[in-house]
């Protein structure tokens, strides 16, 4: 029987081809007993292990303060891998394959000795390649980070210089400093001990699978490139909005705020790779030179401007689901009189040739009536004859909406007629799913992030000159709103798409927010 190939089939394009290769390394993850080595970072790595992606040989050493041995920890990270995996608990045979790479080290990080240690126990593994391929993770407080290059430089693990092909690399958590000068300050420390090519920001955020797309989706369809400009779209809309409160994280977000934990990275980087040019090849400094581009050309305003372009909110008790759920100020480790934004509305407008005039609005928040992140780009209207002169504000604009989560797609909105023998005209949706046309579960962003730095690749990574840029978008804002009190309409109920006066941010140039779909229902 002859075999049947469908054109898509033949229309496929493999370019991990390009891709750098992994070489036997090892990964140090500093803080590992803290909740990102448990609920990601070792999930990703055993995925990794599964889907058969990591280097061999691989070691992986875990560093931190409490007394426990390397057996005691394997148990421990089982356990979590049941819980946090995306593919659930794990076979037994796998799970000890993956375990002998794990070994744990008791230390303080403030102890020039931990590193010492450290430093003998690659040492003393068989292939000489585990102590000179290092990539160390800093799953700490950002006020260790400094601390720790410092002291890996000073022991040798750590050379600004290498030969011979072997390699040292950092990877960062968020966030980079808390200012433009913080940040600042934290490159040039950085810069003393290695070069900005072994360091890593990481955004878990570019490594999701729908915000890889974006790219692609712009650049490899001719269609939609023809569209992506002042004369044919609107304004467009990011909204990145979470059910849940900060929980036990009162602590931090005390500190960060919703402008310091979500706006200046992944919302920034989201309109980086939405609004970018396109750049001159798929190497990584290319992508990462139109993103800085988009950045800079991005209007700045000063502290007084900063009301008709950025509103601020704080949850206060309310329901989810039905349920009543408390305010940000009886939250745990948070001040009862706090002045911590955990709610922010934009607009911002870029300043090129592509986007000259076009408005771009972004929210986020905590306690908001459902979690999902989305960008929609809302075409400009019909004139105003045929259908548009009838129908008038009734017949809805087209938009293409960019789901990252949940139920990760693609819509187009368009107008279409509803069968029948009277004329009726409705928003009709094409839809594309992820899950539907490709049928595998999405890997999670850690997995592709941690692999890349592996490699050597910086795509998707942050650069220096763009997480300053980033903060010198954001920091007037920060200004502003510090140490000032919350007015009573910047409070929002839980439950509710925020306060009233983020509407007014759209209304004041005719626009208003989409609201996100549930996902049973896609609308």
């Amino acid at each position: 029987m002859e075999s049947t190939i469908s054109l898509d089939e033949l229309l496929v394009c493999r370019l991990d081809t390009r891709q750098k290769k992994t070489t036997p390394s090892s990964l140090v993850i500093f803080g590992a007993s803290g909740d990102l080595t448990t609920r990601k970072l070792i999930p990703a790595l055993y995925n990794l292990h599964l889907e058969k992606l990591l280097p061999e040989p691989f070691l992986i050493v875990g560093v931190a303060r409490r007394d426990k041995t390397s057996e005691t920890w394997r148990n421990e990270l089982k356990e979590a891998v049941a819980k946090y995996s995306r593919t659930g608990a794990p076979d037994e045979n796998e799970w000890n394959k993956f375990a002998e790479k794990v070994v744990y080290l008791k230390g303080d990080l403030k102890d020039y000795s931990t590193y010492f240690d450290l430093k003998q126990l690659l040492k003393s593994q068989p292939d000489p390649k585990l102590v000179e391929n290092v990539l160390f993770y800093l799953a700490t407080a950002p006020g260790q980070f400094s601390e720790i290059v410092e002291q890996l430089s000073r022991c040798g693990l750590l050379k600004k210089e290498n030969t011979n092909g072997m390699w040292q690399r950092v990877v960062v958590e968020k966030p980079f400093g808390y200012s433009l000068e913080s940040a600042q300050v934290l490159n040039r420390e950085f810069a003393k001990y290695l070069h900005e090519t072994q360091l890593y920001r990481i955004d878990h955020y570019l490594g999701k699978e729908t915000v890889q797309n974006i790219l692609m989706f712009r650049f490899s369809n001719s269609i939609f490139e023809t569209l992506w400009n002042r004369q044919n779209i609107d304004h467009i809309q990011i909204t990145t909005s979470e059910k849940v409160g900060v929980g036990s994280r009162g602590g931090y977000y005390e500190d960060a705020g919703a402008l310091r934990d979500m706006v200046q990275n992944h919302i920034l980087q989201l309109l980086a790779l939405v609004g970018m040019e396109p750049p001159v090849s798929l190497e990584s400094e290319s992508i990462r030179d139109e993103k800085v581009k988009l950045l800079k050309s991005i209007r700045r305003f000063d502290e007084d401007m900063t009301p008709a372009y950025a509103v601020r909110g704080q949850y206060t008790e309310g329901e989810i689901d039905g349920l009543p759920v408390k305010g940000y100020r009886q939250e745990e480790k948070v001040k009862p009189d706090s002045n911590v934004e955990t709610y922010v509305a934009l607009k911002l407008y870029v300043d090129n040739w592509r986007w000259s005039g076009v408005p771009f609005f972004f929210r986020t928040g905590k306690r908001l009536p459902l979690s999902a992140s989305e960008i929609r780009i809302q075409f400009k209207r019909t004139p105003n004859v045929l259908f548009a002169a009838q129908c008038g504000p009734r017949l809805d604009a087209n938009s293409l909406t960019l789901r990252l989560q949940p139920e990760e797609g693609i819509t187009l909105r368009i107008n279409g007629k509803v069968p029948g023998t009277n004329v009726v005209v409705r928003p009709v949706r094409m839809h594309f799913s992820y899950n539907a046309e490709f049928g595998a579960y999405t890997p999670e962003a850690y997995e592709r992030l941690l692999i890349d730095a592996l490699a050597g690749d910086p795509t998707l990574f942050i650069r220096s000159d763009e997480v300053e840029t980033a903060w010198s978008i954001v920091d007037p804002i920060r200004k502003h709103w510090q140490d000032k009190p919350l007015s009573a309409e910047e409070f929002y109920k839980a439950g509710t798409w925020g306060p009233a006066i983020a509407d007014s941010l759209l209304a004041t140039s005719g626009h208003a927010w989409r609201n996100p779909s549930p996902p049973a229902n896609n609308k």
